[in-house]
């Protein structure tokens, strides 16, 4: 089979480092892996059980590799790596959608994508420039989470919009009119969560753009970071639907 290559935005398939992400892209994923790698130090147990059974049941390819490993994920303690083609299915009209808004820290990104998975907002919208969503340090923060969702990109958000013209939007900002205990007292669905980039925000346009919200916190800080807004507000939504 071809060399493993360092992973690049430019590579039609990614990486899933580590035990329980290469599980979640078996479980999840099965017909878009193409092999997995696994490190001669691996513990026996039931995390490398479970991969082999996965591995056996979908015809997938185990290999002994810690050359490869350490090549691509860049360090010596990688034991388990799932080889991963890229792609999702498209967002469904019908479901709850969470869009972020150019995000940049591929940690904060996965860990979004964590909490949207545990609160079953299943459909996000990647405005760029943004992280790269494939990227194996996005995977791993996520814990393979990323491998249960439907992620799609747009180039603006205009295009989102034009996409899913009919729901109702509920940008999260500073000044936004609405506090989130306000507003989930009558949640109009279709509905789309908007959260903005870890640093700047949503832009000031985003105001004129559905009903925002607003999270209320002490003077003591300025703003949340971006994985506790987005989780904050897909839990009240998600409460109170």
């Amino acid at each position: 089979m071809p060399s493993l290559e360092r992973y690049n935005r430019a590579l039609d398939y990614t990486y899933a480092l580590g035990i329980f992400p290469a599980l979640e892209a078996l479980k999840s994923r099965p017909r878009q892996v193409r092999r997995v790698l696994v490190s001669s130090g691996i513990a026996p147990g039931e995390g490398l059980a479970r991969i082999k059974m996965l591995c056996e049941q979908h015809g997938v390819r185990v290999e002994n590799a810690d050359r490869a490993l350490a090549r691509i994920a860049g360090k010596d303690n990688c034991f388990a790596a799932a080889v991963v083609s890229k792609g999702s299915p498209p967002l469904r009209d019908d479901a709850r959608h969470l869009v972020l808004h150019q995000p940049m820290d591929k940690g904060n990104l996965g860990t979004v994508l964590r909490s949207a998975l545990g609160f079953s907002f299943m459909d996000i919208a990647i405005v760029t420039p943004a992280a790269d969503t494939n990227d194996p340090h996005v995977i791993r923060a996520s814990m393979g989470a990323a491998f249960s969702l439907r992620i799609w990109e747009y180039d603006d958000f205009l295009e989102y919009r034009a996409a899913f013209p009919l729901r109702t939007l509920y940008p999260f900002m500073l000044d936004g009119a609405r506090e989130l205990d306000t507003a989930v007292k009558r949640i109009v669905t279709p509905y789309t969560l908007i959260v903005g980039n870890e640093g700047s925000g949503l832009p000031a346009s985003f105001q004129k753009e559905g009903l925002p919200v607003r999270i209320p916190h002490s003077e003591a800080i300025d703003s949340l970071n971006l994985s506790v807004a987005a989780s904050i507000g897909m839990y009240a939504f998600k409460q109170n639907e």
